[in-house]
């Protein structure tokens, strides 16, 4: 292996660690707009705009993407959406 060859796979290992990563919040039939509207605020920060945009296109397309970062940085804000009984994944 060359000197190139073994820097652009040191590379893409480091790109593949450190890879942006995807909250994704699902639509469900039992949690009520303003629950999620509030956990939205509470939990990820955002704006009361952004967390009811966020609750609708949940609603109507089934899923949404709420935060993105690493998987480290996404835990925390997986972790208490789960507490709260929301439908969350890490994509």
């Amino acid at each position: 292996m060359t000197t190139k060859q073994k820097k652009l796979q040191d590379t893409s290992v480091e790109t593949n660690l450190g890879s942006s990563k995807k909250l994704v919040l699902f639509n469900d039939n039992v949690n009520t707009f303003e629950f999620v509207i509030k956990t939205l605020m509470e939990v990820c920060g955002h704006d009361p705009f952004q967390a009811e945009n966020c609750a609708l296109i949940a609603h109507f397309k089934g899923k949404c993407i709420v935060k993105k970062g690493t998987l480290e940085d996404l835990k925390y804000y997986y972790n208490e959406m789960i507490l709260r009984k929301l439908t969350v994944e890490i994509q």
